[in-house]
């Protein structure tokens, strides 16, 4: 007992030394999210932005479908890692209002593998494709927005003229949604 105790003493000694301008560790968080930025492999329809280098934790992607009902738009989502990280999934949201049945009008995205399905062998990787994946196959079995899910599976047409309709910029329903389109 006494020794752990003087394991907790001697490890709090050395942070409060360390604190005197020297680097902080970086924590397990850090590391695992360095690795998997570093092993990123990104479609072409996919680019990250760190808005602050030194800020892994926080970074944005871009996604721009080249086929699909989104095909030639430009959706961001920003992700948040926070500190239990691998064992809890980023929090990502779509910084771009977009019509579709998986992302709601506040930006909140329904993908399995950001929920229930996480798993600490997931990464970034993971997660970017199964957000690319939400854009080329919208799954209406799942929906945020139901009413986007409902149109998708009575009348196809209706939901590729909506969708091309937001990403114009214009109203759909009661919604107003700006231009999203990259081209």
């Amino acid at each position: 007992m006494i020794k752990l105790f003087t394991l907790k003493q001697q490890k709090k000694d050395g942070e409060q030394k360390g604190s005197g301008g020297q680097q902080k560790k970086a924590s397990a968080a850090q590391l695992r999210i360095q690795k998997d930025i570093s092993e990123l492999n990104l479609p072409n329809t996919c680019a990250t932005d760190f808005p602050d280098p030194d800020d892994l934790l926080n970074f944005k992607l871009i996604i721009s479908p080249d086929e699909g009902f989104y095909r030639d738009g430009r959706f961001v989502f920003n992700f948040r890692v926070g500190s239990n990280y691998p064992h809890e999934p980023p929090k990502v949201k779509c910084a771009t209002q977009v019509y579709h049945p998986n992302i709601d009008l506040e930006g909140n995205v329904c993908l399995n593998i950001l929920r229930e399905d996480w798993n600490p062998v997931l990464n970034i990787n993971s997660i970017i494709y199964g957000l690319q994946f939400l854009f080329l196959e919208p799954n209406p079995e799942d929906p945020l927005n139901k009413e986007a899910a409902d149109v998708l599976q009575t009348n196809r047409r209706q939901f590729e003229y909506n969708v091309k309709k937001a990403m114009r910029g214009g109203y759909v329903g009661e919604t107003y949604f700006e231009c999203c389109l990259h081209k």
